[in-house]
């Protein structure tokens, strides 16, 4: 005898071998995590439970929000895009000593160590216009017998591939 359950998230209706019940399974459709509900033996013979009727105004409702979710998170990601006639200003907007400087190197590094791809983006882009300073910090970084401590988790090869590509952000 199967177990017979509907899936708690896409309500497509499920049947499990009896040996899995009281256990974790995924959903075929949906692939989500369900619980299969175990059967106790001895009631085999009591009468199947039968589940409340879906409420298709719900359903519907929950498509419209989702539709809804997906048309707004499309219309956020379009906002983001940069204009054709975008121009970069031009120099610094604030000043940043060196020690700051090598504060947001350091930061950068990092977070390209971590994968923070978009994060070292916006590091890279608040440091490029320093130019020649940032350049002469990179290489002191480089040069360096010893890491900074900051650093020493990241393999110098590694380490040496995030400086060119530091650099190559800042010409």
């Amino acid at each position: 005898m199967a177990i017979v359950f509907h899936c708690q998230f896409c309500n497509k209706e499920i049947r499990a071998s009896d040996d899995a019940g009281g256990k974790w399974g995924k959903c075929p459709k949906c692939h989500n995590k369900v619980y299969v509900p175990s059967i106790d033996p001895d009631k085999e013979d009591e009468e199947e439970l039968k589940l409340a009727p879906l409420d298709a105004e719900d359903l519907k409702r929950k498509k419209e929000l989702m539709a809804e979710t997906y048309r707004l998170t499309q219309d956020i990601l379009e906002e983001r895009e940069i204009p054709d006639n975008f121009a970069e200003p031009a120099g610094a907007m604030y000043e940043m000593d060196d020690e700051e400087l090598e504060k947001n190197i350091v930061l950068f590094l990092r977070q390209m160590a971590a994968g923070e791809l978009d994060d070292a983006e916006r590091t890279a882009a608040l440091i490029a216009p320093f130019g020649k300073r940032v350049v002469d910090i990179i290489d002191k970084i480089a040069l360096s017998e010893i890491p900074d401590p900051k650093l020493s988790h990241i393999s110098p090869i590694v380490l040496s591939g995030f400086i060119k590509t530091l650099r190559a952000k800042i010409r």
